[in-house]
């Protein structure tokens, strides 16, 4: 979902990046370098839907010289309504541990296209430790509802479970995360992947920070974020179809959230419900709550965040024992 947005500049190593040849509409391979560059205190404004998460300053998330990132950009992963449908594919920084997340490229289920050298903030972390990051882009708002963009992430996930070899990631253990309405999406690929029968790929764990999990109140004629988030324009009636709370069960991949206490726009109820729900089914959990944090962090919020998520794919896809936020 969306917020408003502040300027900052970011700091991190160059990156390569390779235009996939099959892109469309970009032109012929090419590698280039870039450069991005991460100040310390201040805001900056996340690209994907201007989701506002805060300032990464407070810790350091600058790549070696000698540890280039290196991306390939545009992979196309499916075709609808004539036109491409693409992911990016960051390699990690250093050893590659195998293991491979998709990183939901959504804010109030808009997916726009940027660079990859502007997606660096939100993947470094990973990259760092190891994990090959999937930066997939969906079908966008208005012009789609979330039942057609849920269609297109589960399309996404399936290529990359066809390509794993090619992609060198185990197909076994793909993880996923994503940032309000990309947690929503994250946490419907977790709560629908596995249950699903014959060859469907499946989520092995999940983080999704402020998600939405329950869409019925958005979507009632009433409330007004119905008409500034038109994605939620569809029947009534298969709300509980796309709302992750209302499809818990005990086949889910572990999740973990991470949520403030005082986001308004998605209120902490969303992530306490849907902790309580993955608990009486048995499924792992866990919910960081970042105080004093609305839909966004701070330096502090964001590097907790970050820890978090590391320790908890550290824990469920490479089996590490570190507790999550320790």
């Amino acid at each position: 979902m969306k917020h408003q947005s502040s300027d900052a500049t970011v700091e991190i190593a160059p990156i390569f990046v390779e235009r996939n040849s099959t892109s469309s509409n970009r032109g012929t391979s090419t590698s280039s370098e870039f450069w991005i560059s991460l100040k310390r205190s201040r805001t900056i404004s996340w690209f994907c839907g201007a989701i506002l998460l805060g300032t990464i300053g407070g810790f350091s998330i600058a790549v070696s010289q000698d540890l280039k990132p290196k991306v390939s950009a545009d992979i196309v992963y499916g075709h609808k309504d004539g036109l491409a449908m693409t992911m990016d594919r960051f390699e990690p920084v250093g050893k590659s541990n195998g293991i491979g997340l998709m990183f939901m490229v959504s804010g109030g289920w808009v997916s726009s296209w940027n660079p990859p050298e502007r997606m660096m903030p939100l993947v470094a972390p990973m990259l760092q430790k190891g994990y090959t990051v999937f930066a997939v882009r969906h079908g966008s708002s208005p012009r789609y509802l979330i039942p057609e963009i849920v269609s297109d992430v589960r399309l996404a996930h399936r290529h990359i479970v066809e390509n794993a070899k090619l992609f060198q990631v185990d197909p076994n253990k793909l993880g996923v995360f994503g940032y309000s309405a990309g947690g929503h999406l994250s946490l419907m690929l977790g709560t629908t992947s596995n249950d699903r029968s014959g060859d469907a790929p499946r989520i092995a764990a999940v983080v999704a920070v402020f998600p939405p999990t329950d869409l019925r109140p958005y979507m009632e004629p009433s409330n007004p974020l119905r008409e500034k988030f038109p994605a939620l324009k569809f029947e009534l009636s298969k709300g509980v179809d796309y709302s992750p709370l209302l499809q818990v069960t005990k086949d889910d991949a572990p999740v973990l959230m991470v949520h403030g206490d005082k986001d308004e726009l998605v209120p902490l109820w969303h992530s306490e419900k849907m902790r309580d729900a993955l608990k009486g089914t048995g499924v792992a959990n866990q919910l960081v709550v970042i105080e004093g944090a609305a839909h966004g962090f701070d330096a502090v919020g964001n590097k907790r965040m970050f820890d978090a998520m590391g320790d908890w794919f550290d824990q469920h896809l490479l089996g590490l024992t570190t507790k999550p936020g320790e």
